[in-house]
C-alpha cells in the first residue's frame, strides 16, 4: 500500500480545492528504474565472489592447497556446521546475481536492447550450472516466486534442463542486431565490451561444460561436446576474465595479499608432484615457477592434507603468493596478484573438454591436437598473468617440456589420464569448482589422477566416504527453508557425500 504526505500548504489553507500531494515511494533524485547499464557491471564482480570465496574449500578438496593447520574439516573432506562457508555461491546466485539479472533482462525488453538480454541470460545460464555442480539439488521451479515462505528444491537433472534452456535463449538474444545498446554497452560489459560475437563463445563453453559434465551416462554424446567446444572460445583472447584494480580491499582480487583470504593455505605435494618430475618421469614443468614459490633453500614443498605445514626456517613453504611471511599489503605474483584478473572461462579449458570427448569418441587425432592446444594455452595465459618476466617459460622450455615424456606425442600414446592431469595443472588455483567436477566423475581415482589419494582420515559425519556435494547456504536454507531441506535428505549429517546426479551413471 502506498503511503502519501498531504502538503502542509494545503492542509493550513483547505480552500484551494486541489487534491495534489507528495508520494514518498518516489524520490526524484533517485532512479526507479533499474537501467540495465547501471546493474551490469557489478554482476561481474558477483561471478568472481561466488567462485573464488567457495574456491578454497573447493581447492582442498581437490588438494591445489591444504590449510596450514592440521586436521582442517575441509582438508579431511568435511564441511563447517552452522557456516556460511563453502556457500557463496549459493548466496551470489540467488542474491549478489540472482534477481539482479532478471532486472536487467526487464529493462532489455523494455527498451529493446536484445545484447543487455542476452549477457544477463548468459550470466544466469552459467550461474546455475557452476551452482548446482557445486550443491547438487536446488531451487529452480519456483525460484523468486512472489509470497512464497519456502521453497522446493528441485533435482540436478533439472538444473541441467534449465541451464540449457537459459543458454539457448540467451544465444538467440545475442543473435540479433542491436544498435540502441552500442552507447552504454562497451562501458558495462567489463570482460568483453560489448562483444556479441565472445559472448555467444562463451555460452557455447557453458553447454560444453554442462554436456561433457554426462560422460558416465548413456545419453553422453561426444560428437555434441566436440560441436558445443568448436563455437566456444576460440583462443585466449577470448577467455572470461574478471578483472581487479587491486587499490583497496574492495576492489582487489580475492587471491592477492591484499585481501588475506589465502595465507592459511600451502600448495599440496600431490599438486607440486604434477610439476616436479614425480608423476611424468623426472620431467619437469616450466609452469612450476609460475604455479609455485620454492623455500628458501631452493626446494620446492608441498604439504599432505591434514597434515598442517612443519616447515620452518629455509625450509618454510612460502604463501602462494610469494614470501615468507602473511602480509596485509604488496602486489603478489601471476593469478594471487592483487590486480590480477580471475579466470572464470579459458580456452585451454575447452580444448581440454574436447580432447577427452574426442578420445572417448575413439578419435585420438583429434585429441592429441586439442590436448597439446590445451597445454600451449596454459602456457600462454600463465605468461600473460605473470609481471616478472624472468619468471615466464621461455619458448626453449616450452619446446623441450611438449617434446618430453610428460606429454603425449602420438595419438596412440595419449590416455585419459594425459588429458585429465594435463588439465589439472591448466586450472591450477582458478578451475578449482571444474576440477573438483572431473575428480568425482572420475570417482577420484588415482589410475587417471596418478598419486591422487582420498585423504585416510576422514570427517567424522562422512562414514568413510568422499565429499561430492556442498551443503545449502546455512543462513536461508537451514534457518527458514528445513522442511525443504528434510525432503531432499539436506539434514542428514552426510549428505555432502551423497552422490551426484551428473556422476551417476
Amino acid at each position: 500500500m502506498k503511503k502519501y504526505i498531504v502538503s502542509s500548504v494545503l492542509l493550513l489553507l483547505g480552500l484551494t480545492g486541489c487534491d495534489e500531494y507528495l508520494d514518498v515511494n518516489k524520490n526524484p533524485s533517485t532512479p526507479q528504474v533499474a537501467a540495465a547499464q547501471t546493474v551490469l557491471p557489478p554482476m561481474f564482480a558477483q561471478m568472481a565472489r561466488g567462485e573464488q570465496f567457495d574456491s578454497r574449500f573447493a581447492g582442498q578438496y581437490i588438494q591445489n592447497w591444504a590449510n596450514t593447520t592440521a586436521n582442517n574439516v575441509w582438508d579431511r573432506h568435511g564441511y563447517a556446521a552452522s557456516s556460511d562457508a563453502g556457500a557463496e555461491k549459493w548466496r551470489s546466485h540467488y542474491f549478489g546475481n540472482g534477481k539482479n539479472l532478471f532486472l536487467i533482462m526487464d529493462d532489455a525488453a523494455a527498451t529493446n536492447r536484445s545484447a543487455y538480454a542476452g549477457i544477463a541470460k548468459a550470466i544466469w545460464a552459467w550461474s546455475l550450472q557452476s551452482t548446482t555442480d557445486w550443491h547438487g539439488d536446488m531451487i529452480v521451479k519456483q525460484v523468486f516466486e512472489f509470497g512464497r515462505n519456502s521453497f522446493d528444491f528441485d533435482p540436478q537433472e533439472a538444473a541441467y534442463a534449465e541451464t540449457v534452456k537459459w543458454a539457448n535463449e540467451a544465444l538467440t538474444d545475442l543473435a540479433k542486431e542491436d544498435p540502441a545498446s552500442a552507447g552504454t554497452i562497451p562501458r558495462a560489459d567489463l570482460v568483453y565490451g560489448g562483444d556479441r560475437a565472445k559472448w555467444t563463445r562463451f555460452v557455447n563453453g557453458v553447454l560444453a561444460r554442462n554436456a561433457n559434465h554426462l560422460s558416465n551416462k548413456g545419453t553422453y554424446n561426444p560428437d555434441a561436446v566436440i560441436a558445443f567446444v568448436d563455437k566456444a572460445l576460440a583462443g585466449n583472447a577470448d577467455n572470461f576474465m574478471v578483472p581487479h584494480a587491486g587499490l583497496s580491499t574492495d576492489d582487489a582480487n580475492f587471491f592477492g595479499p591484499l585481501r588475506n583470504n589465502m595465507g592459511v593455505y600451502r600448495p599440496t605435494t600431490f599438486a607440486l608432484s604434477l610439476v616436479d618430475g614425480t608423476v611424468f618421469g623426472g620431467a619437469i614443468d616450466p609452469r612450476r615457477d609460475l604455479l609455485f614459490n620454492a623455500s628458501a633453500d631452493g626446494t620446492f614443498r608441498g604439504i599432505t592434507p591434514g597434515s598442517g605445514d612443519p616447515n620452518t626456517g629455509t625450509r618454510f613453504i612460502p604463501t602462494l603468493w610469494g614470501g615468507n611471511t602473511v602480509a596485509l599489503s604488496g602486489i603478489g605474483r601471476g593469478m594471487f596478484r592483487d590486480n590480477a584478473p580471475y579466470p572464470i572461462m579459458t580456452y585451454a579449458e575447452m580444448q581440454f573438454i574436447k580432447a577427452e570427448a574426442a578420445f572417448r569418441k575413439g578419435d585420438r587425432a583429434t585429441a592429441l591436437t586439442a590436448y597439446r592446444n590445451g597445454i600451449n594455452a596454459s602456457f600462454d595465459l600463465l605468461n600473460s598473468l605473470e609481471t616478472d618476466a624472468s619468471r615466464r617459460t621461455t619458448a626453449a622450455q616450452r619446446t623441450a617440456y611438449l617434446a618430453s615424456k610428460a606429454v603425449a606425442q602420438t595419438p596412440a600414446d595419449l590416455t585419459l589420464s594425459n588429458i585429465m592431469l594435463q588439465k589439472y595443472i591448466a586450472m591450477y588455483g582458478h578451475g578449482t569448482l571444474e576440477t573438483w567436477v572431473d575428480l568425482r566423475r572420475f570417482q577420484y581415482s588415482s589410475d587417471i589422477y596418478t598419486g591422487f589419494a582420498v585423504p585416510s582420515t576422514l570427517f567424522a559425519d562422512n562414514s568413510g566416504k568422499p565429499a561430492q556435494r556442498v551443503r545449502p547456504r546455512f543462513n536461508s536454507e537451514y534457518m527458514w527453508n528445513a522442511s525443504a531441506l528434510a525432503k531432499i535428505g539436506a539434514d542428514k549429517p552426510d549428505y555432502h557425500t551423497v552422490e551426484m546426479w551428473f556422476s551417476q551413471k
